[in-house]
């Protein structure tokens, strides 16, 4: 069996607009993730970036559920002895929830050159509105998301 490879010219990239008012944060981060890399689509090839854009608006209105937003934290090192920095999901929550987002989304793509270029079509917005009007973009149907 042959690895399918799809072609430069054979890829199309559409814009998905995600309201993420009032769903929970980890099926947000799923289905975003899903369409970063392309795997809605028949072309999907796990070796190449088949995936469209995603844009996330009303990130700060993103639900955590089961107290999540006390108990987990961001964690990031500066690399020298006790350099260990820890932020919680809330103080996230309340001053950049646009990190919160995608520190989700970001977990959930290859770790690698690959996963660097799918995040690079992700652009995540606190407020409603966002500067991409130029592109077009649909709405993303979160019915499935909020079913579960």
């Amino acid at each position: 069996m042959r690895t399918y490879t799809p072609k430069a010219q054979d890829i199309t990239r559409s814009w998905h607009v995600i309201d993420a008012d009032g769903l929970i944060l980890g099926r947000l981060a799923t289905t975003a993730a899903t369409l970063l890399r392309g795997k809605h689509k028949t072309t999907f090839a796990p070796h190449m970036d088949t995936g469209d854009f995603v844009i996330v608006v009303n990130a700060a209105k993103v639900v955590v559920t089961a107290n999540k937003a006390g108990q987990n934290f961001k964690y990031r090192h500066s690399g020298y002895p006790g350099g260990l920095r820890a932020t919680s999901w809330q103080s996230l929550l309340d001053d950049d929830p646009a990190a919160l987002v995608t520190n989700a989304v970001t977990g959930m793509v290859p770790r690698s050159r690959l996963g660097r270029a799918q995040m690079g079509k992700l652009f995540v917005y606190a407020g409603p509105e966002h500067p991409h009007a130029a592109q077009q973009p649909t709405p993303f149907d979160t019915a499935a998301i909020r079913r579960g």
